[in-house]
């Protein structure tokens, strides 16, 4: 059995990474960071409609109406893409309400949900799975992904303007796949930073790459990327709820250790305001935030595995 990506494959995820470092590099993101009033980013429109032209939405859309007609496989290697350009807005939405809300496959149309008692980007949404009365804006740790509470009671729905309604089980385990790969994205671009960093950083006239306690950082975050690696792209192939809870448990790990152990191998270069290292270990707590409380997720899948031993 082949487990490596298709030539097919290989160049959509080469074409999503040319797309976000054409459209969304370093200097749009760093430009995108504070905008809106009282510091709140806006939603950049221009980009949202240019990711829907190049099908991003439509990805998983059938041909016969419109779309790509590809797979979760391929979903997972263009969001592991956008994790690592650090892309904002309700891309997990957006992309699992294609086929239900006009204008969302094509980029015209916004979509947020309600997601562990928080919605990301109400302000700028056209429509909102869940219901978000009452919803009071909060400090959002992450620059880019402003954030609303919801008081208990809210709950996942259709999305019908600012309406609310009943979301299935599949597209609740597909969002978590899709989250878990923004997260493995964002874990792979904190390896490579750490790398390149350890390379180029000089003390006492040597790379700290040639330091043995910098050299067990990078290989602790490559082991950490790879095996989430592997459990996202399992769960994408399998598309079982179970593979998809624990691949987002273990690639909410790797990004969230990963992005410390990169600010471990900056020093204190990593924790200034023109360094990225903070925005991917920001961005993975909130979206980890957007998940629930991690406990839940593995109750969860405790209680699948169990079920599937069998008496």
């Amino acid at each position: 059995m082949d487990f490596q990506l298709s030539t097919d494959q290989k160049a959509l995820r080469a074409g999503t990474r040319e797309l976000l470092e054409r459209r969304f590099g370093r200097d749009a993101l760093r430009a995108a960071v504070g905008q809106g009033p009282a510091g709140r980013p806006r939603l950049d429109r221009k980009l949202w409609r240019a990711l829907g032209d190049a099908g991003f939405f439509c990805l998983r859309v059938p041909e016969a109406e419109g779309g790509l007609g590809l797979g979760l496989p391929e979903a997972v290697l263009v969001f592991e893409e956008a994790g690592r350009a650090l892309l904002p807005g309700p891309l997990v939405a957006t992309f699992l309400a294609a086929r239900d809300v006009a204008g969302a496959a094509t980029g015209e149309t916004v979509v947020t949900a309600v997601d562990g008692g928080l919605v990301a980007w109400l302000d700028e949404a056209d429509a909102v799975h869940g219901d978000t009365s009452g919803a009071v804006a909060v400090r959002s740790v992450d620059p880019l992904t402003p954030l609303h509470r919801v008081p208990a009671g809210g709950a996942p729905g259709e999305a019908s303007g600012k309406a609310s309604g009943q979301v299935s089980g599949e597209a609740r385990w597909e969002a978590a796949l899709l989250r878990a790969a923004e997260h493995l994205g964002s874990a792979a671009r904190t390896l490579d930073l750490a790398v390149q960093y350890a390379r180029t950083r000089e003390q006492f006239g040597r790379p700290i790459g040639a330091f043995q306690a910098v050299q067990h950082l990078c290989a602790d975050m490559l082991v950490r990327a790879e095996l989430a690696r592997a459990a996202v792209y399992a769960a994408a192939v399998t598309a079982d709820p179970l593979e998809a809870t624990g691949a987002e448990l273990l690639a909410a790990d790797a990004a969230v250790r990963n992005a410390r152990d990169c600010l471990q191998v900056h020093g204190g270069m990593g924790f200034t305001w023109e360094s990225d290292v903070h925005l991917h270990l920001k961005r993975a707590w909130v979206r980890s935030g957007l998940a629930g409380p991690p406990a839940d997720a593995e109750e969860r899948l405790a209680r699948g595995l169990a079920g599937s031993c069998g008496p």
